[in-house]
């Protein structure tokens, strides 16, 4: 099949697994079945785990750890460790969902990291997340097109197109119906989705997300366009590769490949899942037990490992060139980006130039280089994170978007088969 056909298949797929990911519960849970189906053992952390050669994952909440032990590994085995993260800026449910007024039902919504909010205007959206029953027990939920955020037509905001300003309280609301907030419930229709009573619903953590289906569409295809792309693409980029890398753990020299998909990025990743928790440093540290590795040994590991932070990042936009770096123009189709920053909102440095470097030539993937204009503050990622919080080298890469943290984001077609690709050549990458 020819390089063209392949990124388009690829990126058919992170359609589909971005519209089974509506929320973070749901991407962990979905990455876990595809690999489960892909014979990996998924594990849990109240059980003893096998010590040997295998396939494995893990989930917790929004978060999924998946590795594979190549046969031959020992206690100093080195880890390649692709991070990404499972959550987008979205609108979280307020713990008393059910308001409104007028005649309208209205959803209590909290916003949840950064989106833009004027991208979720007249959009049908869904609400999707956990339900948690008083007997402890874990519930996905996911409904069908149920909300929207209604814009004043312009007949009432004359001038509106002159700058428009959203209270995030005040206007961003949803609509969800027609009736007595008194006599309806929002909690119900989502324990309704998930099959389960709603009086036994002890806590939720439900998010809002679009339904539009992603599209490839283009002069000659090559846009992708999406939700949750930020960071979805990643996730999805990680699972294909450790699958393909599962396939050479007999391979001489072969590293732990591991994948490790975080929640709460949008948020500061500072909880149990998130990149600032344990949950990494846990699993690592009870993979080097079930190898026999001492505290020395882990250290010796992490000293010869490598982690790639894949997130997405800014395309050069043609309508605001200023806001851009002069020199570093990176395109949409142009390859996924290495992401520097002198202040190390990015933790590449000029050996995880060289690493991606090489990674990216023996994969024949082409990558672009992205640093901020120096009068626009630089966001972060989970990647000095956890080169701080484990010591593990650490480079920044992602793809390229145009709309980052919209409801619909936009990326080249040929992107996130590529970063798959070279992902892919960074798990086999030996000592």
């Amino acid at each position: 099949m020819p390089t063209a056909a392949h990124a388009h298949a690829h990126a058919l797929d992170l359609g589909r697994f971005v519209m089974a990911s509506p929320s973070s519960f749901h991407a962990a849970a979905e990455g876990a079945r595809r690999l489960a189906g892909e014979g990996f053992e998924v594990l849990s952390e109240i059980d003893a785990w096998p010590g040997g050669p295998g396939k494995y994952a893990v989930v917790r909440d929004g978060a999924l750890i998946a590795w594979t032990v190549p046969e031959g590994a020992g206690a100093t085995t080195p880890f390649r460790i692709l991070g990404a993260h499972t959550d987008s800026p979205s609108f979280k449910l307020k713990p008393k969902p059910t308001t409104g007024r007028l005649g309208w039902l209205q959803a209590g919504v909290e916003v949840y990291g950064g989106p833009l909010l004027n991208s979720w205007l007249d959009r049908d959206l869904r609400l999707a997340g956990r339900l948690v029953t008083l007997d402890g027990a874990q519930h996905l939920a996911a409904t069908g097109p149920l909300l929207r955020f209604p814009q004043l037509a312009i007949h009432l905001d004359r001038a509106v197109n002159e700058g428009l300003a959203l209270g995030k309280q005040q206007h961003m609301n949803p609509v969800w119906g027609l009736g007595d907030p008194s006599a309806e419930d929002l909690l119900g229709v989502l324990a309704e989705a998930a099959g389960v009573d709603p009086y036994e619903v002890g806590g939720f953590d439900v998010v809002v997300a679009d339904t539009q289906e992603p599209a490839v569409f283009g002069a000659h295809g090559e846009f992708f366009a999406s939700g949750r792309l930020d960071n979805l693409s990643s996730v999805h980029a990680g699972l294909v590769a450790l699958v393909q890398a599962a396939e050479a753990t007999d391979a001489e020299g072969a590293p732990i490949a591991v994948l490790a998909a975080f929640d709460h990025e949008e948020v500061g990743s500072a909880s149990r899942s998130g990149a600032s928790g344990p949950f990494l440093e846990d699993v690592l540290a009870r993979i080097g037990d079930g190898l026999g590795a001492s505290a020395g040994d882990r250290r010796r590991a992490f000293a010869a490992s490598w982690h790639v932070s894949a997130d997405a990042g800014h395309a050069v936009h043609p309508n605001y060139p200023e806001r851009h770096d002069p020199a570093n123009h990176p395109l949409l189709g142009g390859g996924p980006l290495l992401k520097i920053n002198a202040n190390q909102r990015y933790a590449t440095d000029a050996a995880g130039a060289a690493l991606w470097a090489t990674v990216c030539g023996e994969a024949e993937v082409p990558y672009q280089e992205f640093v901020s204009n120096n009068d626009v503050p630089c966001g972060s990622t989970i990647g000095p994170l956890t080169a701080t919080r484990l010591g593990i080298r650490t480079v920044d890469v992602g793809i390229p978007l145009l709309s980052m943290h919209s409801a619909r984001e936009l990326a080249g077609v040929q992107d996130p088969w590529r970063l798959s690709r070279a992902v892919e050549r960074f798990f086999a990458q030996a000592g």
